[in-house]
Order: structure tokens, then sequence, then C-alpha cells
């Protein structure tokens, strides 16, 4: 008998600052998916958001009415009011308003709009790049790589080193910033470049930071004015995505950016919406390609509405799912070595929370994402040590609320920094703000991260790294760690006296040590 294979239809809908975009595809039982349809239409949110700080009543109209059609198209696919994913990106992350607007959205479309944040874009358009590039470009896994989608109000960059996450940032500089400036300055091509080198100097100064341009060997671009360059001078790598010779790139961006959107519109043969933001976007792209020794741009035809697509199509994927808690620890170890940390501390103390956690998932309940949450926080636990030692976990618990960790979302981001700063001290109090602040679950997971945290490194109170491997045997009141090995571990024991006692306050066991 043969097997049916169920297939839906889902459609995602982007609201970004210069369009809203819709895209239709049919999902395969089997985690496959092709797109069926697509739709566009420019709004000017973006102008909005960023020259007055909130949407205006013309572009409330207007996205409305665009939903509004976008939701007609839909109905004559047939798709179902639950498998339509509607987000909004930069402007309206950046609006006052938003939060009426969203409401508005769903009392007057019935969708229900999500805001995604940046390190999410980037999440999103790091799957996008992977399903594009598939193995047609072997270097991407193992080279140095860059890769840049410039939008309408925020840029956003991840930098990986041999495939490995190093860095995810999400900037605020957009065509519609560098458009607005030229502008001010008359429209002038020397004002605009003087601009982008302003803004960019210092972006580049923190990425170089965290890993030499220099050393990029390829560099990925997304976005509508590198596909449109691409159709232009680009050829086929596969069906999904297309290279460009570096000096055709340069050569093309030097020979276009005097051009005002009228003549982009009539030389390129693009529509006026795709030529406001074209110019100042490949300035940006060539400026960063600059800086690294990429021979080749290449251009995936793909954005974040394909990403939401992968994610869609494979839900719990778990070979995904573990190379994206890789890429998460990678980008948590680089932000440590940039603030100078010591790594084989702290990951040794990360590799014995895992070790924990495994042995006791029956006593704490958490799930594999959770894990993954704790192995940040203990590969991070000591990084304010950058500041000062006294009270480190207060300013390491700063260092990482105010940073981006690929992957992570803000409050996971808030979780983390609260459980480095209760990997030591006293234990949570009602007046800790930033404690008190997280919603009661997150509350919960802090306490029992922490107390896990303190056992592992108190276990490493040496930064020795003494006790390589610990099994954990459970009895009726306490939690013996068996050691292997005949070493001094006086430093160990009393590094479990001070710190074991969040421990057995929350999961109600003592801890020993053998």
């Amino acid at each position: 008998m043969d097997t049916v294979i169920k297939t839906r239809l889902v459609a995602v809908v982007e609201i970004g600052s210069t369009g809203i975009r819709l895209l239709v595809a049919e999902i395969s039982g089997t985690g496959q998916w092709k797109a069926l349809d697509s739709a566009g239409k420019p709004v000017t949110l973006g102008r909005d958001v960023f020259t007055s700080g909130q949407i205006s009543r013309e572009s409330f109209l207007q996205c409305l009415s665009v939903l509004q059609n976008f939701r007609e198209l839909l109905g004559g696919w047939g798709v179902a009011n639950t498998d339509v994913q509607v987000i909004a990106t930069s402007a309206l992350r950046a609006a006052r308003n938003r939060d009426v607007f969203v409401d508005r959205v769903r009392q007057e479309t019935g969708f229900r709009l999500s805001i995604v944040e940046g390190i999410e874009e980037n999440r999103l358009m790091y799957l996008a790049v992977r399903f594009a590039l598939k193995q047609d470009l072997p270097q991407f896994w193992r080279a140095n790589t860059m890769i840049i989608e410039i939008g309408g109000g925020s840029t956003e960059i991840m930098l990986l080193r041999r495939g490995k996450m190093v860095a995810a940032h999400s900037l605020r500089i957009g065509t519609i910033f560098i458009d607005q400036q030229a502008r001010l300055a008359a429209g002038s091509v020397h004002s605009q470049e003087r601009y982008l080198n302003e803004n960019i100097r210092k972006t580049l100064g923190f990425l170089n930071d965290e890993m030499d341009l220099a050393h990029v060997r390829t560099f990925v671009v997304i976005g509508s004015d590198t596909r449109i360059a691409a159709g232009l001078i680009g050829t086929e790598l596969n069906e999904q995505c297309r290279i460009i010779d570096r000096d055709a790139f340069i050569d093309l961006v030097k020979k276009v950016q005097n051009y005002n959107i009228e003549e982009c519109v009539q030389k390129l043969h693009i529509s006026y919406a795709e030529a406001e933001g074209f110019v100042p976007g490949i300035l940006v792209y060539k400026r960063f390609l600059e800086q690294t020794h990429a021979a080749r741009v290449v251009v995936p035809n793909v954005s974040i509405r394909e990403g939401i697509l992968i994610d869609l199509a494979r839900g719990v994927d778990p070979e995904l799912q573990e190379e994206f808690f890789s890429q998460i620890i990678a980008s948590a170890v680089n932000l440590g070595r940039k603030y100078h940390y010591d790594e084989t501390h702290n990951r040794h103390v990360a590799g014995l929370c895992t070790v924990l956690f495994d042995a006791l998932v029956h006593e704490h309940g958490m799930n594999r994402r959770e894990r993954m949450m704790l192995e940040v926080a203990a590969s991070l636990h000591d990084i304010g040590m950058f500041i000062q030692s006294a009270s480190h976990q207060k300013h390491g618990q700063y260092i990482v609320a105010n940073s981006e960790i690929f992957g992570l979302h803000r409050d996971e981001l808030e979780v983390i920094a609260n459980v480095i700063r209760y990997h030591r001290g006293a234990p949570p109090l009602q007046t800790d703000i930033e404690y008190i602040a997280l919603q009661r679950e997150d509350r919960i997971l802090v306490l029992k991260m922490a107390a896990i945290l303190r056992v592992a490194d108190a276990l490493d109170r040496g930064h020795s790294q003494q006790i390589r491997h610990i099994t954990v045997e459970r009895k009726s009141k306490t939690v013996v760690l068996h050691t292997q090995g005949n070493y001094d571990l006086s430093l160990e024991y009393i590094g479990l006296e001070e710190k074991a006692g969040l421990f057995q306050d929350v999961y109600g066991y003592k801890v020993v040590l053998t």
C-alpha cells in the first residue's frame, strides 16, 4: 500500500522598511518545499519611522490596504490563517506606535503580526544562505566568511571563521538613512560617501576586533540591490545563487554611483521603488567588500522569508538544531575571547555543567535548548574579569546583557546574564531589579541553571582542570560526584562548601565529592 505524503500551503508576509512582500509555498510531508507565488508592494514605513520616529497615518492606511489585498490573495490560494506567518523588521522595531499598529493589523486583517529582533533576522538569514549555497560553494564551510544584508533601516552582519560563527550583529545602517543624509547635503556622491565612511569606520573597527576582515575569503550578500547587480553582471552558481567577480562588482558601483533615481530606472530597467535605495545599498556593499580579500561576491536569491519557510518545513530537525547550537556556542566563545577571558577554565566548567545537566534531567526538567543556554552561561561566567575581579559576576551580567550572540533572543540573553550574575555571591534578592523583571518561569530557570553552574565552577576552583571527568550518583538525600585520579582536591572541597548551598536549596540534595 502506497504511503500518502500530505502537503500543506503556507505563506510568509514580511513588512519591511521599504515594502511588504508575500511568499506562498507548498510544504510536503518530507520537509521539502517549493514556492508557488510571490507578490510585493512598496510602502514608506522606513521614511516615516526614521524621520519622525513613528508610522504616519498615511503609511498606516497604506499598509492596511496592502495587507487586506494579500489576505484576499491568500484566500484564493486557500491558505488557512494558522498557516500564515506575518513578520515585521527594523522599521516597526523602531516605531513608537508599533503596538497600536500590531493591534490594528490584527483587528483589520486577522493577521497576527510578530516583530523580529535583529539577531533573529541573522538566524533566518543564515538558514536561507545555507539552503541557497547547498554544497556548491565548499569554501563557505571551511574559509572565513562575511554574510551581510543591507536593508532600508538596518544592516545584518555575520562573521564565520572556517564555518563556525564568530559574531552576529544588527547595525543601524540602512539605505534610507544614507539617502536622507545625501538629500540633506544636496544629494552629492561625495557627501554620501563621506557619511558612509564616517558611519562604517567604527563598525569596521569592532568587526576587525572579532575577526581580521582581511582574512575573509567568502563574501556573501543578500538583498534586492545585489540581486539586481547579479542579474546584470553575475554568472549562475546554481538555481538559487549567482556569483559576481570582485573587480566587476567594484567597476559597476563606480559606474552607477553618480546615477540619480530616474537614471537607475531608465538605464538599469528597474522599478522606481528598487531604484530609490539601489545606489546607497551597493555603495555600502562595496565599502565592506574592499575590507576583505574575497575574489567574488556570492549573491543568494533568498531572503528572510525563505528562512522562515525552512523553519516551517523542517520543524525540529535534530541535525540542524545541533548545528545551530554549536554555532551559538561558537559565537559565545568568541565574545569571551573579545574580553580576554580564561577560555580554558570557562569551557571546562561548561563541560562539567553539561555532565551534571544530563545526569539530573529528572530533577531539573529542562529541555535541550535550555541545556545550550546553560552551556553559554558557563562558557562566559567569568567574562566580567575583564573589568574587575571583585564583583565580576555583576560586570559579566552587564557585558552579556548588552551584547549580541548569534541565535539567542533578547529574553534568552537576559536569562543567561542573570545566571552569570548568580554564579557566585549572594542568591537573588527581591531588590535585584534585573532578576525581578524576568517572568516567573525565567526566574526559576535562572535558579536551576545558576545552582548547577555554581557546583561546576566549584569543581575547578583552582582553574587547574584537575577534575577532568565526573560520574554522578543520586542517593536519597545526596548527589555524589565521583572523580577519577589521585589529586589534592582540597580547593574543590572548599569551593563546594562555599557554592553548593544554592543547589541544595533548589533541588533538595546535598552535593558530596568523592
